[in-house]
């Protein structure tokens, strides 16, 4: 669905320092999620306290390419114990991904709320776990725009389930002809699963070509 203009405008990309964090402020109304997205850029609060959007795009940015997920045995064998289903719950995906026991949490009552309504409008998707007692037990969400994914959290109750949601996702992706999986900042965990670093100026132009940009 449509998301109308932003009557805001991000910095360019020639004007971006070697910071993460390119600007500040703004809103996170959907027209402007969508260009900053589209712009290789992501919202986040700055602080502690994450009262002030940010809006950030690593120098080095993680990716996964989509022939490079490295399943497990384990993986393949929790893939067998889970049931896995597309914007069922995306609500309580996010909600699950934000739970204050999480170290770090930076989704606030704010976030939830626009992704909630970037999940309406058919721009947000979450790809969910379900264990055989038919409890939700792990996924992740993120945004699409054309050929690609920003993958934003995930979280897990039981093993695997994270993963294997993070399986049916890359799946996903490459039967529909998407191209870029974009993880934001990669971590010692993600690098396990095959995600790697690009410089900035290489993601921009994977993602130009991903949603149409170029």
């Amino acid at each position: 669905m449509p998301v109308g203009e932003s009557r805001w405008d991000f910095p360019p990309p020639e004007a971006w320092s070697h910071d993460d964090l390119v600007a500040a402020g703004a809103d996170l109304e959907p027209a402007t999620l969508v260009r900053a997205y589209t712009s290789g850029l992501f919202p986040m609060g700055i602080g502690r306290t994450n009262r002030q959007i940010g809006w950030w795009s690593p120098a080095s940015r993680g990716v996964l390419p989509l022939d490079g997920l490295r399943v497990t045995r384990s993986m393949r064998q929790s893939a067998r114990r889970y049931d896995v289903r597309i914007d069922s719950r995306f609500g309580d995906v996010i909600r699950s991904c934000a739970s204050p026991s999480r170290e770090g949490v930076w989704i606030t009552r704010q976030f939830i709320a626009a992704y909630e309504e970037l999940h309406r409008l058919g721009w947000a998707h979450s790809v969910e776990a379900y264990n055989s007692d038919g409890h939700l037990v792990g996924g992740l969400y993120g945004v699409r725009v054309g050929a690609f994914f920003a993958g934003e959290s995930m979280f897990h109750l039981q093993r695997d389930a994270s993963k294997v949601a993070l399986m049916h996702l890359v799946a996903t992706m490459r039967a529909s002809g998407m191209r870029l999986l974009d993880v934001q900042w990669s971590t010692p965990h993600l690098a396990s699963l095959g995600v790697v670093e690009i410089p900035r100026t290489e993601y921009l132009q994977l993602l130009g070509a991903a949603v149409g940009n170029s």
